[in-house]
This record gives structure tokens, sequence and C-alpha cells, in this order.
């Protein structure tokens, strides 16, 4: 741990303030009406009881892998939680298919209106936390009602360097496919 050293110079002590780190990125949690997302980097065998912490915290029931796989599955199913492979490349948009999948669990989890207490969350992460996982956010958020560009700022204020150009372009031209009120737009 890197450790600061500031002096007192009228007593001649030296003062170390140890910076804590956490062993992984915290992920970011993104509210909007009803719905509950936690943006995060890809964990690893060796930290993913870390993230397992992280994930019961906030009460996650559902993980969407868009990276190639770093960990075993095992432990977050025996906590409860689904993993969904959705895997498409580092820096691109979702294939249909995925948006596809990923309104219907989004519809699944956040369409019956719950108590504040037992809300759900999913989780979604790419690599870095940083593209493919904060656009299947937006994605979300833009049914909800939100528009493109307040999705992208929305998730950019919470989430630091998310969302490339070319991902940024794909939002930009998504078009909302729901159009009438349902319980997750609400």
């Amino acid at each position: 741990m890197p450790a600061m050293r500031t002096a007192n110079r009228s007593s001649g002590s030296t003062m170390v303030a140890v910076q804590h780190r956490s062993p992984i990125n915290p992920p970011t949690l993104i509210e909007h009406k009803n719905l509950r997302f936690l943006i995060a980097d890809a964990p690893s065998n060796n930290n993913l009881a870390l993230y397992i912490q992280e994930f019961e915290r906030f009460n996650v029931i559902d993980v969407v892998r868009v990276c190639d796989p770093t960990y075993h599955v095992e432990p977050l199913e025996e906590r409860g939680m689904k993993v969904h492979d959705w895997v498409f490349g580092d820096g691109e948009s979702p294939p249909s298919q995925i948006v596809n999948d990923w309104l219907d669990l989004v519809q699944r989890r956040f369409g019956e209106c719950v108590d504040e207490d037992q809300r759900p969350t999913i989780a979604c992460h790419c690599v870095a936390g940083l593209g493919r996982a904060p656009v299947l956010v937006a994605i979300a958020l833009i049914e909800s009602g939100m528009s493109a560009l307040d999705a992208i700022l929305y998730i950019r204020e919470r989430r630091r360097g998310a969302i490339n150009n070319k991902q940024l372009k794909y939002i930009e031209n998504y078009k909302r496919r729901s159009k009438s009120p349902k319980c997750v737009i609400s």
C-alpha cells in the first residue's frame, strides 16, 4: 500500500497516512425509476469472493457477462445468482439477439413492481466495465423513457470513461422499442 508522509516542522514528527485500496474496482450503481443495475469490470477466480460480497450487498440476482469468461460461475450460482453469457466484441455494439435477450431480462426483473427493500439488481460486466456493459444499461434507460443523450450522460457522470465513440453513435441512433408504459418505465 502506498504511504504518504507529511512532516510537522514544529515538533519534528512525521505522520504516515496509509491509503487503503480495494482489491477490486468499485462497481457503479445505476438507478432510474424502478431499474437497478450494477456496472463492473470482470472478476477473476482470485477476487470473485469480493465481487460476490458487493453483488449480495446490492441484491444482485442476475449477472450478465458480455466478455470472455474470466471466472467460474458456480460460486455465484450457489448464492442464487444466474449468470448470462452474452459475449460480444470489445468496443462494439451488441448484436440484435443480445439486445432482445437483455430487454427480456430487464422486463422479467423489473416488470413487476416490488417493495424498495426487495428490489433486485442486474449486474453487468465486461473487461473494464467501460464499454459493453454501459451500452446495455443505456439501452435499458432509453427503453424506460430516457433520451439517448441523457442516458449516456447519466452513466458517464457515475462511471467516468464509459462508452466509446463507436458505441456512442450506436446509442444515439438506438430506437426505443417499447412505446407503451409498463411498470418497467413507471
